[in-house]
């Protein structure tokens, strides 16, 4: 029994949850920390950070490591944003050519410090790592950036291959998980990409196990697939600290192999849903599988 929040509650961690961080692991954080950049592999303590440092993957985190927002489930540190590094596009793209990526997924902290939300920076970067890595694909996991479309057009503009806003949860517990975001506004950044990029994959991810219902799921996937969002995946929310909101289950494998079922019968393009699932779990086998799901249709 442990105490979270004040509250009592017994709820044991499930096997799956026990993860190593083991040969692999030195060598690619050397790198970032030798090259001045982030990873949210490191920053939200990802459980699956071994696996893919291993694979010499990562999802770089631009724009520093102090997020101007404090959301309730989420690892990555509040504070006073950092100025931004110029020359951070540059290496982040020298980095994935190092490690020899062939799918590079970009994301940041929220900077509603910023004009623009961070959109030059994330554009600048897609295109530093498009000139080093012609053959590289990219993708950009977004902030709402304020939910402004001049600031949705610049990231458009730089054509990434993904671009990916997670909707995190279900509506009904937005105020006590991200109280700082809105349900319809992340919806918005779905729908703008989609009507304006549409060659442009879109995607989204949720946690479960924070007190949502099967219900509330499905009606989430409902909203998602009306903005015609391609790829969806759904995780296990872990708990960083006691300081975070409580998990309120460990959702079975039988579970996330239902939500998986209905994703796909509803009409996701991909889904990918277990629990140690995160957005960018795997994010080039998703659209390596989509790419393929789109030429068997054709």
């Amino acid at each position: 029994m442990e105490e979270n929040n004040g509250k009592e509650k017994e709820i044991e961690k499930p096997d799956w949850f026990k993860v190593s961080y083991d040969s692999g692991v030195g060598e690619v954080a050397k790198m970032m920390e030798d090259n001045a950049l982030h990873t949210v592999c490191k920053e939200a303590n990802c459980p699956n950070r071994g696996e893919c440092y291993k694979k010499r993957t990562v999802t770089y985190m631009i724009m520093g490591n102090q997020c101007s927002r404090n959301c309730k489930f989420c690892n990555v540190t509040n504070g006073v944003p950092t100025k931004l590094d110029e020359n951070e596009p540059l290496r982040v793209a020298e980095s994935a050519k190092k490690l020899n990526l062939k799918h590079v997924v970009v994301t940041s902290v929220t900077r509603d410090d910023l004009e623009d939300g961070g959109a030059n920076h994330f554009a600048k970067t897609i295109t530093e790592i498009r000139r080093l890595n012609p053959d590289t694909t990219i993708e950009v996991l977004i902030p709402d950036l304020k939910g402004e479309p001049k600031n949705l057009d610049i990231v458009i503009a730089a054509k990434p291959d993904v671009i990916n806003h997670n909707m995190e949860t279900v509506k009904r517990l937005y105020e006590k998980v991200r109280p700082e975001a809105e349900y319809e506004r992340s919806l918005f950044v779905l729908k703008y990409v989609k009507e304006n990029a549409p060659d442009i994959l879109t995607k989204t991810g949720i946690m479960v196990g924070l007190g949502e219902t099967d219900e509330e799921v499905y009606k989430l996937m409902d909203d998602v697939l009306a903005v015609d969002c391609d790829i969806f995946t759904i995780g296990q929310y872990l708990q960083p600290t006691r300081k975070h909101v409580d998990v309120e289950e460990y959702v079975s494998l039988e579970k996330f192999d239902e939500y998986k079922r209905v994703g796909e019968e509803k009409g996701f393009k991909f889904i990918a849903s277990s629990p140690l699932v995160r957005s960018s779990y795997k994010a080039a086998e998703a659209l390596e599988a989509h790419i393929e799901k789109s030429k068997v249709q054709k």
